[in-house]
């Protein structure tokens, strides 16, 4: 990272690296006298040849980014690095932004030093003695400077992830492109004046994201996470809409009657402070002070849907399989085999080196485990039948109860991983569906497509007509309960869906119904709606146009109506909206880390308004990371059910050595 960032920033001079390494450490060091024009960065950045002195006056150089030469004094050295025209010189084409703002940054600091010297001339000065280093520059080395940022991250408790954020790496390029005269800000700085700066700068962007409210709509998005040490929920509360997703505030909310006030009184707030009618939906996953808190606000703003988190609710809904009878026992082996192996591990000198608990995607473990526990055992079915095959493995059951050999028959038992297999297969609808739920994408116009489709899935599969009417059954009375009437009217206004056979699908038509009584409160401009609908099904004027008929499943849902809408425009405002939101809060979880309590306990030295500053700023900067694929911190869950199940998933190292293998399970949990 150090020689990266010497390269970046000196070229191919010969500055040496260990002093790049000193400015991003912000070390400072006299040198010793330098030439009068020392004080000019862009010397450092370009190659003077040809016999020139380095004094003053003109010279030949080259430029060490992007090797073009000129003849010229600082003056157009300067000019070719920050971009300026008219002095006769080119603006450098290999600088990028980041490194050009470090630039001007450098250079603002060179003019104030020189007005600041000229104030002084002729004042005595007091001389005042730097400090010297610990580690003399001339002799450090690599390993030295890798000790050194390895120190620093372990002193101070950071997550070591912190080297592939995006701030961090132009936080370094820009201290070594300032120099080693670099001093960091104070604590009462960075707390304070440049906290504000930082929120204004966040503020000025959140308000162009701001102005498409009205156009789009927005939805509230509600995500918790249990802080143990205080016994309470601590809520983010974010706004999600086509241009972008902005954190707005955080609220601790305990179980009592107060916290469920604290909670309702930051909900209202923000629907007024981001406009009761700009606000479509609210999408939360809070249990009951979600029930309690919809109860209240929809009295209040009647025309706000509630809506479940999509995420959740298939999870919850492949829970609700497994339950099944015809499911439950394949269900039950496979946690029996799993407990089975880990008695191995703990009771056997021959430990079984794979780890059954190691889940891709904590959310999935968490809220639909039993289709965890089967993929899991799926993909150790080799290793798993390796370890019972074995001469220690037939030792060591004898002296065990009945039950390990039961396990060992499903383990050797083709019908148990046919079930295991089918069973992967039906949940595969359901894993499609949460590999395209991404809170910069808005799906919900898909979801109640992913209905029609898990259904069509099921009637394929090779099952008994009872046991599909079951799970048929499931679907159809748990879809009302864990999905939103939003979903039902984006399915019917979605042009890649047109003709599908909606009107005569009941549970469209209640959700359309439920959606333009909560959308609009008079009947009159629900009538026009319902109108404007015929026309859509009919393709009556622009709607049936060819370009319209031929882009229908080439744009955007939302870009369609705003192309070809016009004709209708009651309905293509609400499809506009409808087709705008998200459906799902699981996204929102990445932006957290482990540490974030620690950090919390940290900004609650800063004040109340500064800690609001603190948690306004942090989350904000990550999402602008998440948006931009430049995450610092583990984002699997994104990925997660990413993969096909058409076949099991292969991972690395599923080989089982009994002679070697000595991890125990309870290592990796």
């Amino acid at each position: 990272m150090i020689e990266h960032l010497h390269r970046s920033v000196y070229g191919n001079t010969k500055m040496p690296l260990e002093l790049s390494v000193f400015h991003f450490l912000g070390i400072q060091k006299r040198l010793g006298s330098m030439p009068s024009e020392s004080d000019k960065w862009g010397w450092e950045h370009v190659s003077v040849f040809g016999g020139f002195d380095r004094g003053s006056g003109t010279k030949r150089w080259k430029c060490n980014h992007c090797n073009l030469r000129y003849n010229g004094s600082y003056s157009r050295v300067r000019a070719h690095l920050l971009g300026f025209s008219g002095v006769g010189v080119k603006s450098c084409p290999a600088i990028d932004r980041s490194l050009r703002e470090a630039f001007q940054v450098l250079e603002e600091e060179r003019v104030s030093q020189k007005k600041k010297k000229n104030s002084v001339i002729g004042k005595p000065c007091k001389r005042t003695r730097t400090s010297q280093p610990t580690l003399a520059w001339k002799t450090i080395t690599k390993e030295d400077i890798d000790d050194i940022v390895a120190r620093f991250f372990y002193a101070d408790g950071l997550n070591i992830d912190i080297v592939n954020s995006p701030y961090f790496r132009e936080m370094v390029k820009a201290i070594g492109a300032f120099g080693s005269g670099y001093e960091l800000p104070s604590i009462d700085k960075l707390s304070d004046s440049f906290l504000s700066k930082e929120k204004a700068r966040i503020e000025k962007s959140v308000a162009l994201v701001r102005e498409s409210w009205p156009h789009t709509g927005c939805t509230i998005l509600c995500a918790s996470r249990l802080d143990g040490a205080l016994g309470s929920k601590h809520v983010n509360i974010f706004i999600s809409s086509p241009r972008g997703l902005v954190f707005l505030k955080a609220v601790d909310v305990n179980d009592t009657d107060e916290g469920e006030h604290v909670f309702i009184g930051a909900l209202a707030d923000t629907i007024m402070e981001v406009g009761p009618t700009n606000v479509l939906q609210i999408v939360s996953h809070l249990g009951d002070a979600c029930k309690s808190s919809e109860s209240y606000l929809s009295s209040k703003f009647p025309n706000i849907f509630w809506s479940p988190c999509t995420s959740h609710s298939v999870l919850m809904l492949m829970e609700e399989m497994a339950e099944l009878e015809w499911i439950k026992p394949v269900v039950l082996c496979a946690k029996a085999i799993e407990q089975c192996m880990i008695t191995y591990q703990h009771t056997s000198l021959c430990t079984f080196g794979q780890d059954l608990k190691e889940f891709s995607d904590p959310i999935s473990a968490k809220f639909a485990p039993s289709y965890c526990f089967l993929r899991r055992v799926l993909e150790l079915r080799q290793s798993l039948q390796d370890v019972v095959a074995s001469e220690h493995w037939k030792q060591w059951k004898n002296n065990m109860a009945e039950d390990t050999v039961n396990v060992e028959s499903a383990i050797l038992d083709d019908g148990f991983w046919s079930k295991a297999d089918l069973l992967l297969q039906l949940y595969e609808p359901f894993v499609s569906l949460l590999a395209t739920i991404d809170i910069d994408k808005s799906v919900i116009g898909a979801v109640y497509d992913w209905r029609v489709q898990a259904l069509e899935a099921l009637r394929s599969q090779a099952i008994d007509d009872g046991i599909l009417n079951q799970l048929e059954g499931l679907i159809e009375n748990r879809w009302d309960a864990l999905f939103s009437p939003l979903h039902a009217a984006g399915y019917l206004l979605n042009p890649r869906y047109i003709g599908k056979g909606q009107t005569k699908d009941k549970s469209v038509m209640r959700g359309w119904k439920a959606t333009l009584e909560r959308y609009e409160s008079e009947s009159t401009a629900r009538c026009v709606l319902r109108e404007q609908l015929s026309s859509y099904w009919r393709l009556e004027g622009s709607l049936g146009e060819e370009d319209a008929v031929d882009c229908r499943d080439k744009m955007d849902p939302v870009v369609w109506w705003e192309n070809f809408g016009f004709e209708t425009p009651n309905l293509q405002t609400l499809a506009i909206k409808v087709l705008s939101q998200v459906s799902s809060v699981a996204m929102c979880e990445e932006i957290w880390q482990a540490s974030d309590f620690s950090c919390r306990e940290s900004a609650n030295r800063l004040g109340e308004q500064r800690m609001e500053d603190l948690f306004f700023v942090r989350n904000n900067l990550r999402l602008h990371g998440q948006r931009n694929g430049n995450l610092c911190f583990s984002s699997g869950q994104r990925n997660a059910f990413s993969s096909s199940f058409s076949g099991v998933k292969t991972w690395d190292g599923l080989h089982l050595d009994q002679s070697n293998t000595t991890v125990d399970v309870h290592d990796k949990l």
